[in-house]
């Protein structure tokens, strides 16, 4: 067995023929170091740069769990995986922080992004769908740390969502008959909640004879429906040009002709032109957005309306008039689940709040009196 330190050292000594190294190369960089030089030895470190040198690298072992959702590297002695029942830590390890750092620079370089100390953070999406993001140590401690989210390799549909428990039978009524009746929502919960995966379950019901129009941060949403045109914004080149905004993107969808206008995840100045847009006759627009329950999308929308440029009266009133319904999801016993169904209202005094229609039996409330009202829009 080879220290790893050792192996660093013969690495750093192939790096410096500038080709692939044979085993012959592998032989004399082991003699050069001080090492014992045997068939197995070569053939480890062949086996090392070979995974080193594609894929994800020492964590590619992990892209054949089921139901892995993110990997996340913290420094090279913790590496975290997210299966759907929260996060599990793994026995991998890197070697050092050098590796960690190499791992991140190679699949940033792979997609034309750069990942060094004048650029010390990344976020991409790679070739095989997997959403990147990297920080190097110095800003991030313990380490370099790495973040991996995975794309969904199974399409769950709202039939998994109710037949699992997640949806139950009269929330599961209601969601349906929302996208049936074009009413316009955005689904609410915190990272890892599902919103999502609910989110295309629900595209995915969109009758096939109307155009979806998706705009992302970073690719995400997978609805099976045959026609769906995916937009997705564009950070700087190494020129500082080529940005592509999530704003622009909105804007652009509206000249596409959508049936149903979908923002991903709404999270700043594009929410100015989604309302505009649910505001001019777009009906069935819908989106997600991080928030901790129903009751406190309002306050985070207006926040993002401030983000865009919008005075507080301005983004109660188009929210008011733009956005129908709210649907909160979150974990319960490692279960994901639709835990309340909203819908947003205005006050006399002008403040924008949430009121409940329908809340799942045991998560902490009642129905309220709402319900009359999401009826109303559904009928």
């Amino acid at each position: 067995m080879i220290a790893s330190d050792a192996i660093q050292d013969v690495r750093k000594h192939l790096a410096l023929i500038g080709r692939p190294p044979e085993a012959r190369d592998i032989a004399e960089a082991l003699r050069s170091t001080g090492q014992v030089v045997s068939d197995s030895a070569v053939l480890a470190i062949q086996e090392g740069i070979a995974r080193d040198s594609t894929g994800v690298g020492l964590l590619e072992p992990l892209l054949g769990l089921d139901g892995l959702t993110d990997i996340l590297v913290n420094g090279p002695e913790q590496v975290f995986i997210d299966r759907g029942g929260g996060l599990e830590l793994t026995g991998l390890r890197f070697a050092d922080d050098d590796s960690v750092r190499q791992l991140g620079v190679r699949l940033a370089a792979s997609v034309g992004r750069r990942l060094d100390d004048g650029s010390p953070f990344v976020d991409a999406r790679l070739h095989n769908g997997v959403r990147f993001h990297a920080v190097l140590a110095g800003i991030a401690d313990p380490g370099t740390c790495l973040s991996l989210r995975i794309p969904g390799r199974r399409h769950v549909s709202m039939d998994d969502w109710e037949q699992s428990g997640s949806v139950d039978p009269a929330a599961g009524a209601i969601l349906r008959r929302l996208v049936e009746r074009k009413v316009a929502f955005l689904i609410s919960g915190g990272t890892g909640s599902g919103k999502t995966t609910l989110l295309g379950a629900l595209l995915s019901l969109v009758p096939a004879d109307e155009r979806i129009v998706v705009v992302e941060d970073s690719r995400e949403l997978e609805p099976r429906h045959s026609h769906t045109v995916r937009l997705e914004s564009r950070p700087v080149n190494g020129e500082g040009a080529g940005l592509v905004t999530m704003t622009d993107l909105v804007r652009q969808a509206l000249r596409m002709r959508p049936d149903r206008l979908v923002v991903g995840e709404v999270r700043g100045a594009e929410l100015r032109d989604l309302l505009q847009a649910l505001n001019t006759g777009h009906e069935g627009g819908c989106g997600t957005i991080h928030a901790n329950s129903v009751a406190d999308v309002p306050a985070r929308l207006e926040a993002l309306g401030a983000l865009a440029g919008l005075s507080e009266p301005a983004t109660r009133a188009q929210v008011a008039s733009a956005i129908q319904v709210l649907v909160h999801v979150g974990r319960a016993a490692r279960l994901r689940q639709v835990v309340q169904i909203g819908v947003i209202a205005r006050e006399p005094s002008g403040q924008l709040v949430a009121r409940p229609a329908w809340t799942r039996v045991g998560s902490g409330g009642t129905p309220g009196e709402a319900m009359a009202q999401l009826q109303e829009m559904l009928s």
